[in-house]
């Protein structure tokens, strides 16, 4: 099943995250299908980022999305 989640990146205690679609069963930050965004926490406000349509298209073909990622959509 392919979940749209986050995949962390940047270095030890400044996070920076990814939202990217993979397949459920991969580990969080190894190979993804698509990324559609981004979301950085550092920054105030923190800043959010997600290509809708691409959004809505993996949504309407089965994707998930994980709970992290549905509170900063708004869905």
């Amino acid at each position: 099943m392919t979940v749209i989640r986050l995949a962390r990146y940047g270095r030890k205690k400044k996070p920076f995250y990814r939202i990217v679609v993979t397949d459920s069963r991969r580990r969080r930050d190894s190979g993804w299908i698509e990324n559609i965004g981004y979301y950085n926490p550092l920054t105030d406000p923190a800043t959010v980022k997600i290509d809708e349509e691409r959004l809505d298209y993996w949504l309407s073909v089965g994707a998930k999305m994980s709970e992290r990622v549905k509170k900063l959509s708004g869905r």
